[in-house]
């Protein structure tokens, strides 16, 4: 049986819906395993349902042609079907393709698909598909996921108990070995620590690539330069212009090469959270990598989190990762900072999070903040809390 992710049990609320649904998310994240399980599922329940990737250039150029000519690829079954349709990206026109078969078949036909590389395809979507689509964003593993994904069990089933102490030396060095590399399937399924760094080294190249590829950037070395600065620089405000200094790019090329990186899920760029524009001062943005693993190789460090000289950004980054996956989207997920560089590391919901690598002991100097937003509940986490409050475990 192929490993169910979490995100099916989303999908499963709106399968049987009128509306399209698209799997969105990083290359090498499990997508086309999510569109098999899937189908798996529906076909045990008896529905029809067919699978098509558009790297076959004979579905791509078919299909870039009519979008009916989908049916001439499908089993004449008299009811509606399934359709999987992996790399949804490639066609000339993904909205014009996704609206009509939706505005006519939708009777007849339903698609679930997936693409990569979203700036790829924002640039091709000429509308949002309003009312015709659910969009989900696919991951890397989550630690509940990680623990599946490698099939233990037995410990799974300690979830809601109080952890002896076998089960709690298990559990930290299963969490150990996440937040270390990361969540790329392949990565965690490798053996030793040494295959799983080769595996991410070809996800932080051949398949960051490619991203850069289909986007046209030329300057792979500058690209490249930029995600080995980034890495060292998470957790701050992303100031643009400065960056442009040091790599003497332009500006623009700057703003570019951001873009892509945030449209192909490599990374995530927040935004600050502000009522009074002129005290809460700051359009930069901060920067955080998507998996920890990929952080790990463009820093060429993976040194435990107890030894590194960047503990704090690193545990910071470690919980932005926990909040996108609570979350759903980071665009949810903000920053705090004023004038005077009174600051709060994440503000979600309604709730705020400070992250220190120590427990917090002078929790008055966020009294301004505090005071400012009391309907806003601010929770200090703390390297220990982590496993504790976002999966539940007692250890």
């Amino acid at each position: 049986m192929l490993f169910q992710r979490d995100i099916m049990r989303e999908i499963a609320g709106v399968l049987y819906g009128d509306e399209f649904i698209v799997i969105m998310g990083a290359r090498q994240t499990g997508k086309t395993s999510v569109l098999i399980s899937l189908k798996d599922r529906l076909e045990k329940k008896g529905e029809a349902c067919s699978y098509i990737n558009l790297e076959n250039p004979v579905y791509l150029a078919s299909f870039n042609a009519h979008p009916y000519a989908i049916f001439d690829f499908l089993p004449k079954s008299g009811r509606r079907q399934f359709v999987f349709i992996d790399e949804i990206q490639y066609l000339n026109d993904p909205t014009n393709f996704l609206k009509l078969l939706y505005d006519e078949k939708r009777t007849e036909i339903k698609i679930i698909a997936s693409g990569s590389s979203s700036f790829y395809i924002d640039r091709k979507f000429k509308d949002s598909l309003a009312g015709r689509k659910y969009l989900f964003e696919l991951h890397t593993l989550n630690f509940n996921e990680f623990i599946a994904f490698n099939k233990q069990d037995e410990l799974l089933e300690q979830k809601d108990k109080k952890l002896s102490p076998y089960y709690s030396e298990k559990l930290l060095k299963s969490w150990e070995s996440y937040i270390l590399y990361g969540g790329y399937p392949k990565a965690v399924l490798a053996d030793t620590g040494q295959q799983k760094k080769v595996i991410i080294e070809d996800l932080g190249l051949s398949y960051v690539k490619k991203d850069i590829t289909e986007a046209g950037i030329k300057n792979t070395d500058k690209y490249f330069h930029l995600m080995r600065i980034l890495a060292s620089q998470t957790g701050q405000l992303v100031n643009a212009q400065e960056l442009s200094s040091t790599l003497q790019t332009p500006h623009k090329t700057i703003e570019e090469y951001l873009y892509v990186m945030k449209k192909s899920y490599q990374v995530s760029l927040i935004k600050p959270f502000h009522s009074n524009i002129r005290k809460e001062l700051t359009k930069m943005p901060k920067i955080y990598f998507n998996d920890i693993g990929l952080r790990n190789f463009f820093l060429a460090d993976y040194t435990p989190m107890d030894k590194r000289n960047d503990k704090g950004a690193y545990l910071e980054n470690i919980v932005f990762r926990e909040l996108l996956r609570k979350m759903k989207n980071a665009e949810a997920i903000r920053f705090w900072r004023t004038q005077d560089k009174s600051e709060v590391d994440f503000i979600a919901g309604k709730n705020a999070y400070e992250v220190k690598y120590e427990a917090v002991r002078k929790k008055s100097i966020y009294k301004p903040f505090i005071e400012q937003y009391p309907e806003i509940h601010l929770k200090f986490i703390n390297r220990n809390d982590i496993l504790k409050y976002f999966y539940g475990w007692k250890i």
